[in-house]
């Protein structure tokens, strides 16, 4: 059994601004690069190939698209998170996110997204502490800063036991296969 996420890893020109607030409020930047989730960590003993085959049918069509994060969202809803709001490129995630999961993943989505409620975003704190939360949320309520870029391909990674993301391959959009 290997636990696996799904993710875009966007290349920002201003990536050390994301990087300074996830290493002040987010317990997994030293584990994981800054990311958008698409698919939620999951385990299973879905073979590299036939996750491969499931990832190249289900990016048919799919080409690259410009997405751009803007402002500070803060929820508490699965727990006391500080997201990256993207206010551009929303819909081709939501639309990758939702084909991904078919076929030999549905059955790994998460119980909270069975209703749709997927709400693409980038994690840059995630804060247990109801005290701390409400300080990161007031000091990052100003924060105005921009990041854009364009989304060419996605990412499998493992999660090891430290929560370390390890890259098991990716893929660019209008391939025909990922690369390791």
């Amino acid at each position: 059994m290997v636990k696996r996420c799904i993710m875009i890893f966007p290349k920002f020109n201003n990536m050390k601004i994301i990087d300074a607030i996830r290493e002040k409020y987010d317990p997994l930047a030293k584990h994981v690069a800054p990311h958008i989730t698409l698919v939620f960590p999951f385990i299973s003993d879905i073979t590299s190939e036939d996750l491969k085959k499931h990832i190249i049918n289900c990016l048919s069509g799919v080409n690259a698209f410009p997405i751009m994060l803007k402002s500070v969202v803060s929820t508490t809803y699965t727990g006391n998170y500080l997201f990256l709001n993207i206010v551009k490129g929303k819909e081709e995630i939501i639309k990758l996110h939702k084909r991904l999961y078919c076929g030999i993943l549905e059955e790994f989505m998460p119980e909270w997204l069975r209703d749709g409620n997927y709400f693409p975003h980038m994690t840059i704190g995630n804060i247990a502490d109801a005290e701390l939360f409400k300080s990161a949320v007031e000091a990052t309520k100003d924060f105005c800063e921009t990041f854009e870029t364009t989304v060419d391909g996605i990412s499998v990674e493992f999660i090891d036991e430290n929560e370390d993301s390890i890259i098991e391959f990716h893929f660019n959009f209008n391939s025909e296969r990922g690369h390791l």
